[in-house]
């Protein structure tokens, strides 16, 4: 009866660790995430560290801010990126309130491939120009007239564009759409829209890349993807008329206007005469109540961790360290108001970093 009785207390207490390492032991737990390509960069240092930090082994996926959008609806990962806030119409296609906690700010660049010309200015209307296909050849009176002290050459433009469903896409065509009637006429806004001319590319590395093995190719990308391939980017008209290279501070200044509690807010033809114009936030979505689907209150307490950390100053301040911004002092007390949002089964959850 002893031994029995040893076995049973010995089977019992298996039972109760092994019920405790999936109810609460935080560490453990595995995190996954899938979405825009924009920030990866950053993500891939910020996600390192924390695993690095806390233990939890963290995924992520980079396809797309719409792939992760749709990864967030269907409850495959604990949270989707999108550098694309939900419209009204896709917050309530969700099966449930979402928070949108935005981690960094970045710049979407116009890369291009021209031999010995390291520099060059573009405006709104040029850009829609050769993206619709008006504007064919790199010499065109419309660039020229922008960058009267180069010799440009007569060459093809090749426009490189995202074939999947973008975050990066809908930032570039919301600045056009402020900038460019035409545009906002023919194309509008969206993750992925019918264009007109030029090669798709999948992701932002795709887009660098193909332009990066095309001469006479231009796309547009996040700042990172230029920079790291010393691919060269245009300098871009603001709304106060200059012509701002996309870097930290130009980033900055664009958020420097009066943020929603929400954080849903685009920042791009910011009127700060500093503002790079084609600047943006970039989000983690998550659903604000972490009960559904089975998750474990450890589930919830392990996302909300990573959370707290990429709101952390340790987090924020390797945003420049990859060509991105760190939220500015008014973005980053509203993130963590809306971080303080977040409960299991309606009871709050708060971050237990240390």
């Amino acid at each position: 009866m002893r031994k029995f009785g040893g076995i049973l207390i010995l089977a019992l207490l298996a039972c109760a660790c092994t019920q405790n390492a999936k109810e609460g032991d935080v560490s453990s737990v595995a995190i996954s995430g899938a979405g825009a390509t924009f920030p990866l960069p950053y993500y891939n240092i910020i996600f390192k560290n924390f695993t690095k930090e806390m233990g939890n082994k963290l995924t992520y996926g980079g396809i797309g801010s719409g792939g992760g959008i749709r990864s967030l609806k269907d409850k495959t990962v604990d949270f989707g990126a999108t550098d694309a806030f939900l419209s009204e119409q896709e917050m309530k296609e969700m099966s449930a309130a979402i928070l949108h906690i935005p981690t960094c700010m970045g710049a979407v660049v116009l890369a291009y491939n021209l031999t010995d010309l390291p520099t060059l200015n573009l405006n709104g209307s040029v850009i829609s120009g050769i993206f619709l296909g008006d504007i064919k050849v790199w010499n065109d009176p419309q660039i020229a007239a922008l960058n009267p002290s180069l010799s440009l050459p007569n060459k093809t433009i090749t426009p490189v564009y995202r074939s999947d469903g973008s975050g990066t896409t809908h930032v570039f065509s919301d600045y056009l759409s402020k900038v460019s009637p035409r545009w906002a006429e023919i194309m509008g806004v969206g993750k992925s829209l019918k264009w007109p001319v030029g090669i798709a590319a999948k992701g932002n590395p795709g887009v660098a890349g193909t332009v990066l093995q095309t001469e006479g190719a231009i796309g547009y990308v996040g700042s990172e993807y230029a920079l790291s391939l010393k691919i060269a980017n245009a300098k871009v008209e603001n709304a106060s008329g200059n012509y701002i290279e996309a870097n930290t501070e130009s980033i900055s200044a664009a958020a420097d206007i009066d943020l929603p509690s929400d954080m849903r807010t685009s920042i791009s033809n910011s009127s700060n005469e500093k503002a790079y114009p084609i600047s943006c936030f970039t989000w983690i979505l998550i659903y604000k109540d972490q009960y559904y689907n089975g998750r474990t209150k450890a589930q919830a307490q392990a996302l909300t961790n990573l959370m707290d950390y990429i709101l952390s100053e340790d987090a924020q301040s390797l945003a420049s360290k990859v060509h991105y911004s760190p939220l500015s002092i008014q973005a980053l007390q509203n993130a963590k108001d809306l971080l303080k949002q977040v409960s299991y089964n309606e009871l709050p959850i708060t971050s237990n970093l240390q």
